[in-house]
Formats: C-alpha cells, sequence, structure tokens
C-alpha cells in the first residue's frame, strides 16, 4: 500500500483542489420559441429538435383543447 513519504504543504494542497469547482450549465436558445435550453437536446416548452417536433407537450395540448 502506498503511504506518502513527506507531508503535502498547504500551498500545494489548495492549488490542487482549486481545481475542483463546479461550473455552470451552457445553455442555448431554441430557435422555435426562444426559451433557453441545453445544447443537443429537444426543447421541453415546445418539442422541437432541428426544426423538427419530436416531442409532443402536454401543456401545448390542454390548450388547444380549451380554445378549440
Amino acid at each position: 500500500m502506498g503511504v506518502p513519504k513527506k507531508k503535502r504543504s498547504k500551498s500545494r494542497k489548495k492549488s490542487r483542489v482549486s481545481q475542483s469547482k463546479l461550473t455552470s450549465p451552457i445553455l442555448a436558445t431554441c430557435p422555435q420559441c426562444k426559451a433557453p435550453i441545453m445544447p443537443h437536446f429537444a426543447c421541453p416548452k415546445c418539442g422541437y429538435y432541428k426544426g423538427k417536433q419530436v416531442v409532443i407537450v402536454k401543456e401545448k395540448e390542454k390548450k388547444k383543447k380549451e380554445t378549440g
């Protein structure tokens, strides 16, 4: 089993730990409804991906039933 021969200094430890920070997710805008979405994901608001509707959103169906 590996055991360190010398103590790791505070500055060396802190400089190593400083790289493990959280980053915010990168967001793109949906070309159909302009909502913020994750890249390469279907839009949860309108259900479009690359100009085609791939997901039927239930909120849209409810609005259509109420108006029509």
